[in-house]
C-alpha cells in the first residue's frame, strides 16, 4: 500500500539513525574522557572493581607518603643521638684522664665540672628532640609494661612449668591484650585493643631451654624460660588462664606507622623511641652508684677508684645507646624496603585499574569511523525515504 500519511521507511531510517547517533555519543565520551567506563551503565562490575583498587592505590600511595615521614622522624632522633654519643666518648675521654694519678683535687673537680654540663647536654638535647611535636627521646613513645601478678602476665610469672623471664612491650600500643589458644593447631593468639591479633605456633620447651613468644606485629615478645620443659598444651593453657591470659601496655606507647593502606597488623609498624635521657634510669642511668657519685663536681672522678667506676658507668651508657640507635637503624631499614614494596604494588595496581577503566583508543577510533560511515548512511537512506513518497504525487496529476 502507498501512503503520504505514514511513511515506514523513513520512520525505519530515523530510528536506525537515532541508535547509530546514540552509539557515536557514547564513543566520542569515552575518547574525550580517556576512560571506557564513565557511569556505572557503561559496566557496572568493572566499575565496582575498578574503584576498589583506586581506594588501594591511593591508600598505598598515602601510606608510602607515611613510611617516608617515618624515615624522617627516625633519622631526627637518630641525629641527636650522635650527638648524645659523641659527648659520652667526650665524658669516656675526661674518665680516662682522671683516673690517671697527675692529677689534684683541684683538677678532678674542674673535670667534674664538665662531666656535669655534658650530662645536663644530653638531657637538653634528649628533651629537645622532638619531631611534629612528638618528643622522640624521652621515652614519650615507648610501652610499658603494666598489670598485676594475679590477673595478667608480668615478668617472672609462671607459665605451667616455665617462666616468664623477659616480657618485652617496648613496640606496643597501649592497652590491653588478651590469649586464646588452639590446642588442635598449637597456635597461640594475642588480639590487641583495637582488635588487631597475631597468630604464632607454640612449641615444647626442652629441659633447661627457653622459648621466645615473638609478636612482632603487635610489638611484644615473651621470653620462657623452663628447668624441667614444658609442653605446647600446658604453655597454652597457662596463658589462657585467668591469673595469666592478658598483658598490660601503659604508657602513650610506641609510634605507629600507618604503612599499608588497610587496618590488619600487617598494615601499622610500630617504632618505639626510648628514653636516653641521661638523669634517668630508664634511660642512659648516669646517677649515683657503683663507685659513683654525682652529688657535685667535686666527687664524680675524685680518685682514681672513682674515675674508673665512671668509665665503667659510660661504658654501660654507650652500650645502651648503642643499642638504642641500632633498633631505631632496623626500623629505618624496613622502613626503606616498605617503601620500594609499596612502589611496586601501587605501579601493579595502576596497570590493573587502567585495563579496567581507562579507554582503548586505537578500538574507539575504529568504532567512531565504523559509526561516522554508518551516520552518514542513515542520514543518506532517511533522504531517500522522505523522497519516495514525492512519487505518490504523480498519481493525483493525472
Amino acid at each position: 500500500m502507498s501512503s503520504i500519511v505514514t511513511n515506514i521507511a523513513a520512520l525505519n531510517g530515523n530510528r536506525n539513525l537515532s541508535i547509530t547517533n546514540a552509539k557515536m555519543g557514547k564513543v566520542l565520551e569515552k575518547l574525550s574522557s580517556g576512560y571506557r567506563i564513565n557511569r556505572a551503565a557503561d559496566d557496572a562490575a568493572g566499575l565496582g572493581i575498578s574503584e576498589k583498587m583506586r581506594a588501594q592505590i591511593r591508600g598505598n600511595s598515602q601510606a608510602i607518603r607515611n613510611a617516608k615521614d617515618g624515615i624522617s622522624m627516625i633519622q631526627t632522633a637518630e641525629g641527636a643521638m650522635d650527638e648524645i654519643h659523641s659527648i659520652l666518648q667526650r665524658m669516656r675521654e675526661l674518665g680516662v684522664q682522671a683516673a690517671n694519678d697527675t692529677y689534684d683535687t683541684a683538677a678532678r673537680t674542674s673535670i667534674g665540672t664538665e662531666l656535669i654540663q655534658l650530662r645536663q647536654e644530653i638531657d637538653r638535647i634528649a628533651n629537645a628532640t622532638n619531631f611534629n611535636g612528638q618528643n622522640l627521646l624521652t621515652g614519650a613513645l615507648t610501652g610499658t609494661l603494666g598489670g598485676a601478678t594475679g590477673t595478667d602476665l608480668v615478668v617472672n610469672d609462671a607459665v605451667g612449668a616455665a617462666i616468664a623471664t623477659e616480657i618485652n612491650v617496648a613496640g606496643a600500643k597501649p592497652g590491653t591484650y588478651t590469649f586464646s589458644y588452639n590446642a588442635t593447631t598449637d597456635e597461640l593468639t594475642l588480639t590487641g585493643p583495637s582488635g588487631q591479633a597475631q597468630v604464632i605456633t607454640v612449641s615444647a620447651i626442652a629441659a633447661n631451654g627457653s622459648q621466645t613468644l615473638n609478636f612482632n606485629q603487635l610489638g611484644i615478645s615473651i621470653k620462657l624460660n623452663s628447668t624441667a620443659g614444658e609442653t605446647a598444651d600446658n604453655i597454652g593453657a597457662a596463658l589462657t588462664a585467668a591469673a595469666n591470659d592478658t598483658i598490660v601496655v601503659t604508657g602513650s606507647g610506641a609510634a605507629a606507622l600507618q604503612v599499608g593502606a588497610n587496618t590488619t597488623a600487617f598494615d601499622v609498624m610500630n617504632v618505639s623511641f626510648n628514653d636516653v635521657r641521661a638523669t634517668q634510669a630508664t634511660g642512659l642511668n648516669l646517677l649515683s652508684g657503683g663507685g659513683v657519685d654525682w652529688t657535685s663536681a667535686s666527687t664524680i672522678v675524685a680518685s682514681n677508684t672513682a674515675a674508673q667506676a665512671f668509665i665503667n658507668q659510660i661504658d654501660a651508657a654507650i652500650t645502651t645507646l648503642n643499642t638504642r640507635r641500632s633498633d631505631l637503624g632496623a626500623a629505618q631499614n624496613r622502613l626503606e624496603h616498605t617503601v620500594n614494596s609499596l612502589g611496586v604494588a601501587v605501579e601493579n595496581l595502576t596497570a590493573s585499574e587502567s585495563r579496567i577503566r581507562d579507554a582503548d583508543v586505537a578500538q574507539l577510533s575504529s568504532e567512531m569511523a565504523s559509526k561516522t560511515i554508518l551516520q552518514q548512511a542513515g542520514v543518506a537512506v532517511l533522504a531517500q525515504a522522505n523522497q519516495s513518497a514525492q512519487s505518490i504525487l504523480s498519481l493525483l496529476r493525472g
